[in-house]
């Protein structure tokens, strides 16, 4: 569906994104991970035909974005962070002007406004004015416009933010209802939704791409830009001082930074040691040779927030803010 090619915008001096390349097949939903300012929005404006790189290629469906952006306009949806919506009109009225806008012929409208209305939970306020409706359902709104062409390609600038908590697992559900169907590349800064609703991720840094992949391959990426990252100990022995034996044992092999115990039942106890490098043989060693039993010993999978971290700040750290 998306094909990018060395892909590079300056504004003026400044180059917001540099050679950037991926692709994105038919029906995946990509989640875009970048901090402030490293190059997310710039990057989804121009796959949404709203500005034109400086160089390189961008192809969607197949069309050359320099050759065929209107024709690519009418098979992509497009949700900015701030929704464009018009207060004054109700939401079937703001409906049906976009799907005109987009060229919806006549004798689907009613079908193509509908079907937007139900996927987006927007029948009950169908008819009523934008300008009255919560932060929520303007939020839907905005998505429904996106949408209401039936578009292949969506793409979501934050679509949940604003949200509360109970709005934003009925926004994640419903972007995950929406992959096959379409495919969505989705650009958020709440990690946990890129994590529950992606299939693969890509993290921007600084306008380069740091990592494309799923969150599992990602993790192992960074593990191995890591080293020895964390590991996951279940220990066995008896007594009250076998917490604090482990941890003195695992704590006097070198390349160990920390060794915490994070919970204690019966005869077991499970630890996570931090190392500096891979140190499984040396802290399984210790274990042993402290007369504890070792009954799990195993790298432990990043969560995304510490992906993200790990590829985004230790080799570019940020400036300080002013």
């Amino acid at each position: 569906m998306i094909e990018v090619e060395d892909l590079t915008k300056y504004y003026g001096g400044k180059r917001a994104i540099h050679d950037l390349c991926f692709r994105i097949e038919k029906g995946e939903i990509v989640g875009f991970l970048g901090l402030n300012g490293a190059g997310k929005t710039t990057t989804l404006r121009i796959l949404g035909c709203l500005i034109l790189p400086s160089s390189g290629v961008v192809r969607i469906d197949g069309m050359d974005l320099a050759d065929s952006a209107h024709e690519i306009r009418k098979r992509l949806g497009f949700l900015p962070d701030t929704p464009p919506l018009y207060d004054e009109m109700s939401v079937r009225d703001y409906l049906r002007f976009v799907a005109e806008l987009k060229g919806v012929p006549s004798k689907n409208l009613t079908r193509f406004i509908g079907d937007a209305l139900s996927t987006c939970n927007l029948t009950e306020v169908a008819d009523d004015n934008i300008a009255t409706l919560s932060h929520g359902f303007r939020q839907r709104v905005g998505l429904a416009q996106s949408m209401v062409h039936k578009p292949s390609l969506l793409i979501l600038d934050e679509p949940t933010s604003g949200l509360d908590p109970v709005q934003i697992v009925e926004m994640r559900e419903l972007i995950k209802r929406l992959g096959g169907e379409h495919t969505v590349l989705l650009s958020s800064h709440i990690l946990t939704e890129i994590s529950q609703t992606c299939d693969r991720l890509l993290v921007i840094d600084r306008g380069k791409l740091v990592a494309d992949g799923t969150e599992e391959s990602i993790s192992q990426q960074a593990h191995g830009s890591a080293q020895g990252g964390v590991l996951e100990l279940e220990i066995e022995g008896e007594g009250e001082a076998v917490p604090e034996q482990a941890r003195q044992a695992i704590g006097r092999v070198p390349g160990v930074i920390v060794a915490r115990v994070v919970s204690k039942q019966a005869r077991r106890v499970r630890l996570e040691v931090e190392c500096s490098d891979d140190r499984r043989s040396q802290v399984a060693r210790a274990i042993v040779d402290a007369g504890l039993g070792l009954l799990l010993l195993q790298r432990k999978a990043l969560e995304l927030e510490s992906i993200f971290q790990r590829l985004v700040h230790p080799t570019h750290p940020q400036p300080p803010a002013t």
